[in-house]
């Protein structure tokens, strides 16, 4: 118990030195601190905290208003020795130590933090498209130093950071310690879970699934630039997203198919035990919700230029091309059964209650299941095809049914459209 107490007192002195450096930060509202001060910057992402709630109970809004207005210069070097940091991260690659590892996800949760009050502001929506907003260009490596903006910066970091050895995947079995550092991220076996394109599984790692769970949620963040916008500005192109999805992302398919393995593969009930989810952490759970609204967000952006596409056309979303070109029958097994299990998963019935875990995401996966139908018309004659057509109505008739009965749900049209797309053929 001694010790126990020792711990907890160690991590209370940790969290309130953090405190004390934002308390400091938002403070020198005349003072523009030098970038290079390392040691007054490496406090905010050096280890102090360890989870995102403490990020976002310790970093409050009004701290954030106070940092932005007063202190704007500040501001923005924090934002950018955060990038900074994924930078040198990524540089580092696959030898990166656990320290190096806590500094990456201290800047991701950091960075999630502090985005959505960049975007709440018009005046500071340009800040990640322009170029040379401050003088740090130097500092970040690659093809990117001093001309790209930092968005894509930002971008292009964290899809490598997604894909980087034991890390966020896991190292293949022939890569020794020796032999790691050398090794190039982009020569490993990529997508994170059998299924479509991949033939192969993995044991994973639950903190592994955090780790992908932790940056997938700032990818969303730097998605979410749109809901910020008045609704005479709502239709402007989210460049976030243009890039994302262009070709400029040379994970685009290994993290598509990834997105899709992980969110069709997954099993709410594990080994079956009853009362399983009460007594053990599911991380893979949450790693597949996220995994869900980031891919429904991506395959619904520019999704009406998707109807043009032909077999000579570039594609403006490399991620919906990718998914209208799934055609063999066994992929298309894996995604119907996959959705399947899952819409189904809140209409399970057993004699002890609540014995069984109930995913909440089903809204999510008929999107999903939509997009399929919409991008790609041989999944669509597949579902039509086979006996499981009734096993996926049955939900979709449940969910419509239990949207009726809610006057503030939104999704009966989105069923109606799904009925409708099932009964055109």
């Amino acid at each position: 118990i001694d010790k126990l107490i020792t711990v907890k007192q160690w991590y209370q002195r940790r969290v309130r030195g953090f405190r004390r450096a934002i308390v400091n930060l938002t403070g020198r509202t005349n003072q523009t601190i030098d970038t290079s001060d390392d040691a007054f910057w490496d406090q905010f992402w050096s280890g102090t905290v360890n989870n995102i709630n403490d990020i976002f109970a310790l970093v409050t809004a009004d701290d954030i208003h106070t940092l932005r207005e007063e202190s704007p210069a500040n501001f923005m070097t924090l934002i950018y020795k955060a990038v900074e940091k994924l930078d040198s991260s990524v540089i580092a690659g696959p030898s990166m130590s656990l320290s190096e590892q806590t500094i990456v996800l201290n800047c991701v949760r950091l960075l999630t933090r502090l985005i959505p009050f960049v975007f709440e502001s018009e005046e500071w929506r340009s800040f990640f498209w322009s170029k040379n907003s401050i003088d740090l260009e130097d500092s970040l490596h690659g093809e990117a130093c001093g001309n790209a903006p930092l968005a894509q910066i930002l971008l292009k970091k964290l899809s490598d950071l997604l894909f980087c050895p034991d890390f966020t995947i896991v190292a293949p079995a022939n890569i020794g310690p020796d032999t790691l550092e050398d090794f190039s991220i982009e020569s490993i076996q990529h997508i994170w879970e059998k299924g479509v394109g991949f033939a192969y599984s993995r044991k994973t790692p639950p903190q592994i699934d955090s780790n992908r769970t932790e940056i997938l949620k700032l990818v969303l963040t730097c998605f979410s630039e749109t809901m910020y916008y008045a609704p005479p500005d709502s239709s402007q192109p989210n460049l976030w997203l243009s890039y994302f999805t262009s070709n400029e992302n040379k994970h685009a398919l290994p993290l598509f198919t990834s997105l899709l393995n992980v969110i069709c593969a997954y099993d709410p009930q594990g080994y079956g035990l009853p009362y399983q989810h009460v007594v053990f952490s599911d991380f893979r759970e949450q790693l597949v919700e996220v995994s869900a609204q980031v891919l429904m967000v991506i395959l619904d952006h520019e999704s009406a230029s998707m109807q043009s596409i032909d077999e000579k056309s570039t594609p403006t979303n490399y991620f919906t091309y990718f998914l209208s070109r799934i055609h063999r029958e066994e992929d298309f097994h894996f995604i119907l059964s996959g959705l399947i299990k899952l819409l189904n998963n809140p209409l399970m019935q057993t004699y002890l209650p609540n014995s069984c875990k109930k995913i909440g995401f089903h809204e999510e996966l008929l999107v999903l299941f939509w997009k399929m139908c919409d991008y790609n018309k041989k999944f669509l004659f597949y579902v039509l095809k086979t006996s499981d057509v009734l096993d996926i109505l049955v939900p979709i008739l449940y969910y419509l049914t239990e949207s009726r009965n809610d006057p503030g749900n939104t999704l009966s049209l989105m069923f109606s459209y799904i009925i409708s797309k099932l009964l055109q053929v």
